[in-house]
């Protein structure tokens, strides 16, 4: 699978890109907001793990605006994030994301949590509403 890991921290990146390029997926990264939506328009992911604590555009934002193009409108995002209050969960969902993972991320079942959003791709209805 192509992933795009949209993440400011470098140590995140490295453990998800080591986990998944493990597991055989192509892994792309961007490390603001603004790179995420240009590297999500140039690569054309199958998949974006989102960070939502980043500086200058935070992830609620990225979403958002990834869901407003129509090239992305159905890829699904899978929210990789410390943000674990109550109603962070419902907030991710509601900004346009498909899945939810709470940071620390556990190595044992990062990548088939991963997948399992990956194979649930999002459909067109889904988009609109």
């Amino acid at each position: 699978m192509n992933i795009l890991i949209i993440e400011d921290n470098e140590q995140n990146i490295y453990l998800e890109r080591y986990l998944l390029e493990a597991r055989g997926h192509h892994v792309s990264e961007a490390r603001d907001g603004p790179a995420g939506i240009a590297a999500a328009r140039a690569v054309a992911p199958e998949l974006i793990l989102l960070d939502i604590q980043m500086p200058g555009m935070d992830g609620y934002a990225v979403a958002r605006m990834l869901r407003t193009l129509p090239t992305l409108d159905t890829v699904p995002i899978v929210v990789v994030t410390s943000y674990a209050m109550s109603g962070d969960r419902a907030k991710a969902l509601l900004t346009g994301c498909d899945a939810y993972i709470e940071k620390p991320i556990n190595p044992h079942t990062f990548v088939a949590d991963v997948e399992a959003a990956g194979a649930g791709s999002r459909s067109k209805e889904q988009a609109i509403s």
